[in-house]
């Protein structure tokens, strides 16, 4: 992963924790509404990807085991992790594109309920994504997967040579060869693996999305009404397909890329047909970028303008993380895919502990107070959630005291110790198990890993009944 070139260590640092009594009559611990639904604390579990689903997207014990373990530190709410909503095969992560996932959604739901004892609020995040692949063994990506085209034949001054004549000159050639040879986005396959764009619209099923995704997401969020959640967050963040078309990088010139009102168009029409299908007795909210941290990406400026298109379209609230692109990852070795969090944008969005003068804790926070007083300003009340290193109390309370927020997501902090929540508003801070933002957690996520925290996967391991990793050497939930 990337790291700032300053390289500072940075430490969570709580001076101190709450009594009981300070903590029950805090901001933090005080009710808030996400239009319909009422959470009783400020508190929130973002989105987390653990790998525990089946490679079809089923629900697993393991991914009831997740849920479970969280729901008892009893957050106010809490955010399944991102769930597929077309046919897509993604391996072991959720899916909600079709009936045959209702009984584990429901079991998952029926899980978090007794676990938290009717307390938090369950939503569940809904994604879609574009094709990617992994980056190819240069010798078959000449012999098998490059496209031959008369533009090769020219560029290697070889207008009557055969496909195979083509391969087998282009297989040895060096960088600068290549780069005269190949177009961008051949270099790119070549490079990093081929990734579908939404500004492909040469493809038919990219064209497409406009009239496929509102009807996918709408399906999809009726079925996680039926399964029992309590609302949906709609996936607008970081390198997947509905933040592309958020980004300034979208030139798609179908009435859904360039200006700011083109690229909303089809978030917006997600929502509606989402809205549509669930009515409005359920929380529908997204989650989107306050800075894409890229080159020409949007900026704080542009989140603000979404922000308020997308609560004065009604949405129930806004949650905002930050980076997270391809356009910057790090180059994947042969046989892996590209990882949107390895750059200096997927800093922005994990923070480390080695770090630049900011430090990783709430890097967020200027950003999200920008967007929520644009959103204040313009008469609409959507509580805005941020994220991003959140780890003490004191720190939470004066995110919320300032009017940068409404409510606080802690990821990392709540991996660490899902019981943060309960621990802090007993009067117990002391016992939290801070988490040292050493990112062990992200590094499992890229390797497609079952993810587990560093702090506490080896402890207890001979504890009955507790369910273990694939290879039996980590503990799968925090003791």
């Amino acid at each position: 992963m990337w790291r700032p070139q300053e390289r500072i260590k940075w430490k969570p640092d709580v001076a101190r924790w709450p009594s009981a009594e300070e903590a029950a009559g805090s901001t933090l611990f005080s009710p808030v509404r996400f239009g319909p639904v009422e959470a009783r604390h400020r508190t929130w579990v973002p989105a987390m990807v653990p790998w525990r689903a089946t490679d079809a997207g089923f629900v697993t014990p393991e991914v009831l085991d997740w849920y479970g373990r969280f729901a008892r530190g009893k957050p106010g709410v809490l955010v399944v992790e991102a769930t597929g909503v077309r046919d897509v095969p993604s391996g072991p992560l959720l899916r909600i594109n079709d009936d045959r996932f209702l009984p584990g959604l429901k079991d998952l739901v029926r899980t978090v309920r007794e676990a938290s004892e009717g307390d938090t609020k369950l939503f569940i995040q809904i994604i879609d994504f574009l094709g990617i692949r992994r980056r190819p063994d240069p010798a078959k990506y000449f012999a098998r997967f490059l496209k031959i085209t008369d533009r090769h034949r020219q560029a290697l001054e070889m207008p009557d040579a055969t496909e195979t004549g083509i391969r087998e000159r282009l297989a040895p050639l060096d960088d600068d060869a290549l780069a005269r040879t190949l177009t961008p986005r051949e270099l790119e396959a070549l490079r990093y693996g081929y990734r579908e764009r939404v500004t492909d619209t040469d493809l038919p099923q990219i064209a497409d999305l406009p009239s496929t995704l509102p009807p996918a997401f709408a399906a999809a969020a009726w079925r996680a009404q039926e399964a029992g959640f309590d609302g949906v967050e709609l996936h607008y963040a970081h390198a997947y397909t509905m933040a592309s078309f958020l980004s300034a990088t979208n030139t798609r010139a179908d009435g859904y890329g360039g200006a700011r009102e083109n690229r909303a168009r089809l978030p917006l029409e997600v929502y509606r047909a989402v809205r549509d299908a669930v009515g409005a007795d359920f929380a529908v909210g997204a989650r989107f970028l306050a800075d894409e941290c890229i080159a020409g990406g949007n900026t704080v400026e542009d989140a603000a303008w979404f922000g308020r298109a997308f609560a004065d379209a009604g949405m129930d609230f806004l949650s905002l993380s930050r980076g997270g692109k391809f356009d910057d990852a790090l180059q994947p070795s042969v046989g892996w895919a590209a990882y949107p969090y390895t750059g200096p944008s997927g800093y922005e969005c994990m923070p480390q502990y080695i770090s630049d003068e900011r430090g990783p804790f709430g890097r967020n926070v200027h950003a999200a107070k920008t967007i929520r007083t644009t959103v204040r300003d313009s008469g609409y009340d959507a509580p805005v959630i941020v994220s991003g290193g959140i780890h003490g109390f004191d720190q939470a309370q004066s995110i919320l005291e300032s009017g940068a927020a409404d409510v606080v997501a802690l990821a990392r902090q709540s991996l660490a110790d899902p019981d943060w929540f309960v621990k802090v508003l007993c009067g117990d801070g002391g016992s939290v198990r801070l988490c040292e933002y050493t990112n062990y957690c992200e590094a499992l996520d890229q390797k497609h890993k079952q993810v587990t925290c560093k702090l506490w996967d080896r402890l207890d391991l001979d504890e009955p009944d507790i369910l273990k990793s694939i290879d039996g050497k980590r503990r799968l939930s925090a003791p």
